[in-house]
């Protein structure tokens, strides 16, 4: 049976239009979701995220209840004890709940926290995580004063305050320790004073253990809170120099084995950028040597440290060639002056590159593009060619670093190839544990150095990174420090000072040892090794492995009388914790919490998992259910732009983007055309 014919029917223009706008929308969604940018985003989920401070409305509330930040810093041999005091007081006439997100250092071991209020001092307890925030809530709606202090990333911690009555003046002191890590025999102490904007993707939201967000001023704006730092430095050599390349610093006992360090008075702000501080030593070597501390009480557990200068680099015979792959960070909060210092960075290292090399460029915010489709040969036209591309990105969008990741570990490499992969970006992103995940899932296929560029950038994701990679963190905020961490890149690549490296003791029985293997060292870092022993007061700590130039020994003793500082107790288990984390990371979810919760409760440390919660006994707030929570507003750091504040729309479309949108070109033009046709005929 033959099938009627349904006769042709042109549609109306009003019908046409519609079709149209029809396809239109339809290709819209398409380019959204066939966008490789947003391909993590399919769950759509909002996420927390950064957002500007806005003037309250509420009359008799004060916004603003941190008044001042005062630091001091200890600092003897390479163990720095530092103390944090936090002023928050209430100027306005209603009870408030003050809430503020601050950073601290990578390496900080943070194990005690007072609060003191008028005349009387509140020891705080370390607690496990739910149990610390389930007695915080109850104190709070009993109207007590109280403080609770989480921990969001490792450098990364939350304050909350409850019930502070109008007049309150609050004192929190929180104190850490951390070991300093010199590099090529010069030692630096960082003391981070904001926290940057951090992209947290919607897809990644509801994995990475909640966003980073918090309330920030407008670019320019600088925060009301006072600032002020001072360090003392303790050393077993004269102190040769000392400088602060983010701060202007005033310096006494220069010359001598104790010298202090604070702050000049200036007008410049000096709570919205890093705080460095940089020093070297008589005899500019890295001072080795083998620490012991034993517990004083019986049964107390005993600790060592020991630190090894690696030996002097040696210029290999023969370089291998290698392929490099820049993958550079181009979204909002990089727009302006980080970029511009990404720029000259990246001038250099790719302007340094051998003939016998190969590269690619990766440029990435909410979606990816390569500079070639296949890594090229370092010509002086590719390397000319690729520079002046990258000179033309402007800064803009969101930070999707796990797809430029995943696009870079999908790249094809052939086995005789050693690839490094080298990141810049200021690391404003909260999805740390899948880019360590991803890293070492592709250990066999790159080993990552990090650049962090900016004046506060996120040193937990650069160092991380690095970590997992087996390669090195850098650090670079000003233009004029680029060429010299280029070449130092360059250094480390061509030739590790030393490999297949082992830790032995003998005469010390040791036991519980970080880390449980040693990397490769590369150029002027020195071997860290940190236990446990018991026994008898002497022993020997050796260090073996191959150096450019052969075997290589050194043997470290024990003085005998010698008498470490306790701070090793709560060192070794920061050391421990960090690398269950690490361990966390690879295999996801909560694996490694009843060890890290263990480790917390015993050294009295702040982790993902223990936090420390002081109470006041007394009922002082009558109405604490009318108490509004303020949320303490931080200073863009020094150079990013309000960009960084909400900036999710990807500035570099993907070729399926670019698809759609031809595709909706294409319907508009066939709506329209045969009405034209028409027309003139």
């Amino acid at each position: 049976m033959s099938r009627p014919l349904i006769p042709y029917q042109p549609l109306s223009r009003t019908g046409r239009v519609l079709w149209c706008m029809a396809l239109a929308l339809f290709s819209a969604l398409l380019m959204l979701f066939w966008s490789p940018a947003h391909a993590d985003d399919s769950e759509a989920l909002k996420a927390e995220s950064p957002y500007f401070a806005v003037n309250s409305s509420e009359p008799g509330t004060d916004r603003l209840p941190l008044k001042s930040t005062s630091v001091d810093v200890k600092i003897a041999g390479v163990i720095a004890d530092v103390t944090v005091t936090q002023h928050y007081r209430n100027e306005g006439q209603r009870p408030i709940e003050a809430r503020y997100v601050f950073p601290g250092s990578t390496q900080a071991a943070v194990y005690a926290m007072k609060v003191t209020l008028g005349e009387r001092v509140l020891t705080a307890r370390i607690k496990e995580k739910e149990a610390a925030r389930i007695e915080y809530q109850a104190a709070k709606r009993e109207g007590k004063t109280s403080a609770l202090l989480e921990q969001r990333r490792p450098n990364v911690f939350e304050m909350k305050v409850a019930n502070i009555l109008p007049g309150d003046d609050v004192a929190v002191e929180l104190r850490y320790t951390e070991l300093l890590r010199p590099t090529d025999a010069q030692y630096a102490f960082v003391f981070p004073t904001v926290v940057g904007p951090r992209y947290n993707s919607p897809a990644a939201a509801a994995d990475n253990g909640g966003a980073v967000g918090g309330a920030y001023l407008k670019q320019g704006v600088a925060s009301n809170a006072s600032f002020a730092l001072r360090v003392s430095l303790d050393t077993p050599l004269v102190v040769k120099e000392v400088a602060s390349p983010s701060h202007e610093v005033m310096v006494d006992g220069l010359g001598s084995t104790h010298a202090a360090v604070s702050l000049k008075p200036t007008d410049k702000p000096a709570n919205n950028r890093d705080f460095t501080l940089n020093y070297r030593l008589a005899g500019d070597r890295i001072e080795s040597g083998l620490v012991l501390y034993r517990g004083e009480g019986e049964g107390d557990e005993n600790f060592f440290l020991a630190m090894v200068e690696p030996p002097k680099a040696v210029a290999p015979r023969q370089i291998n060639p290698r392929d490099y792959i820049f993958v550079v960070d181009i979204s909002g909060s990089m727009h302006g002056y980080p970029l511009d210092t990404a720029k000259v960075l990246l001038r250099n290292l790719i302007g340094s590159l051998r003939p016998s090399d190969t590269f690619n460029v990766m440029l990435f915010s909410g979606s990816s593009r390569m500079l070639s489709p296949a890594s090229v040969p370092a010509t002086r036209a590719n390397i000319d060619q690729a520079i002046r591309t990258i000179h033309e990105m402007g800064g803009g969008g969101s930070t999707e670093i796990v797809p430029a990741l995943k696009r870079v570990a999908a790249l094809p490499k052939a086995e005789e190839v050693s690839r490094s992969v080298i990141f810049v970006t200021d690391g404003y992103v909260s999805v740390e544990a899948e880019v360590f995940r991803l890293i070492r899932q592709n250990l066999n296929q790159f080993n990552v150095f990090s650049f962090g560029i900016g004046t506060s950038v996120n040193r937990h994701l650069i160092e991380g990174m690095a970590r997992a990679g087996q390669g090195e963190a850098f650090i670079v905020t000003k233009p004029e420090q680029a060429a010299a961490q280029a070449e130092r890149l360059r250094r480390i690549i061509e030739a590790p000072v030393l490999t297949q490296v082992k830790a032995s003791f003998e005469g010390l029985d040791t036991y519980d040892v970080e880390p449980l293997q040693l990397p490769d060292v590369l150029g002027g870092r020195p071997v860290v090794v940190m236990g446990k022993w018991r026994g008898a007061w002497e022993g020997r700590f050796v260090i073996e492995g191959r150096a450019a130039d052969g075997p290589y020994r050194q043997v470290l003793t024990a003085a005998p009388n010698g008498r470490g500082p306790s701070a090793l107790r709560q060192l070794w288990a920061r050391q421990r914790i960090a690398a269950l984390s690490d361990q966390e990371a690879l295999e996801g979810g909560s694996t490694q919490k009843a060890q890290i919760t263990e480790l917390g409760l015993t050294y009295s440390l702040l982790t993902q998992y223990t936090s420390f919660i002081a109470v006041d006994q007394r009922v002082r707030n009558p109405n604490p259910a009318q108490t509004p929570q303020v949320d303490q507003p931080s200073p863009l750091p020094e150079g990013v732009s309000d960009q960084a504040i909400g900036a999710e729309v990807p500035s570099t479309p993907e070729p399926g983007a670019l698809a759609a949108l031809l595709v909706v070109l294409g319907v508009v033009v066939a709506g329209v055309w045969p009405s034209r046709r028409r027309r003139k005929e």
